[in-house]
């Protein structure tokens, strides 16, 4: 499911959930904490229909129209929130009305998720990086784009820079949860690059400690999610106040778990990188020293 929260525990969701972006953290502008936790609801509730239980995934799709059709009813002026869902959709119509939120960003973390379901239904997997990061458009860039809303910021370049950390982080994620994600066969590794490489993903156990070629592979998908992510990095550098701070931690925290992987000889189907509690005063110094270079 959408995810990329790399520096979970650290001024972000928690791990169980869906976690796009920071929640309520002690650097997030509190004047914005209620707008963003009612985003982060919405986001996790669908999140719950999509990916909890053992509802069928006709079930869940169906479940998912009916969370849209909750959507447009809470966006369409003077109508009050459907019901169900209540502890949704109250807040988020609040927020949509105090922020205006745009409607076609909402709706396309609704759109991830039905992928994903279909995806996982049908066997699917995604056929190149292109394709991948068309999903990202529809998972991940919708939240940074939102934040950048509830911020004052919409010029074009730095929605670009928001989507392209936000994009980084969701692929992070990816290549962090292999030893996760390949077990359940629910995987996002490129197929192109699976043929290129001669990697058989049935094969990347947690007993498989080493592989040349899958060794390759990841390192090669985190290069590209790292350049993605510095090519993005100079938005937390123009952003005010706390909220760059906040961003700051956020592209250190992505980077130092491509470090970690790094670290691990890019064995990620085996050891998840992670990061600690303990690692915060490092973020913090990273997230200092950033420059325009």
């Amino acid at each position: 499911m959408p995810n990329t929260a790399p520096v979970a525990g650290l001024g972000q969701a928690g791990t169980q959930h869906y976690e796009n972006f920071p929640v309520a953290s002690w650097l997030c502008p509190p004047a914005l904490r209620p707008a963003i936790l009612a985003i982060y609801q919405f986001a996790r509730c669908a999140d719950d229909i999509a990916d909890e239980g053992d509802a069928s995934a006709e079930q869940r799709l169906q479940e998912l129209g009916q969370y849209r059709h909750a959507l447009n009813a809470c966006l369409a002026a003077n109508n009050p929130p459907v019901r169900r869902w209540a502890e949704v959709f109250v807040p988020l119509a609040n927020v949509i009305a105090q922020h205006q939120l745009p409607a076609p960003l909402l709706n396309d973390l609704i759109s991830a998720f039905e992928q994903d379901v279909r995806y996982t239904a049908q066997g699917r997997r995604y056929r190149d990086h292109a394709e991948l990061l068309d999903y990202c458009r529809l998972s991940a860039n919708p939240v940074g784009r939102l934040l950048l809303h509830l911020y004052g910021v919409n010029d074009r370049p730095s929605l670009e820079r928001s989507d392209q950390i936000c994009s980084a982080l969701q692929l992070i994620n990816f290549w962090q949860d292999l030893s996760v994600d390949l077990p359940r066969q629910r995987h996002y590794l490129p197929s192109d690059q699976l043929l290129a490489r001669g990697v058989d993903p049935a094969r990347l156990t947690p007993d498989l400690h080493s592989d040349a070629a899958a060794e390759a592979l990841v390192a090669s998908l985190c290069q590209q999610a790292r350049t993605l992510m510095l090519a993005g990095a100079p938005l937390a550098l123009q952003l005010p106040g706390r909220a760059g701070w906040e961003l700051r931690l956020v592209v250190q925290g992505g980077l130092l778990i491509l470090d970690r992987a790094a670290t691990l000889q890019h064995r990620t189907w085996h050891t998840r990188p992670r990061l600690r509690a303990w690692d915060l005063p490092r973020l913090l110094w990273r997230a200092a020293r950033m420059t325009a270079a």
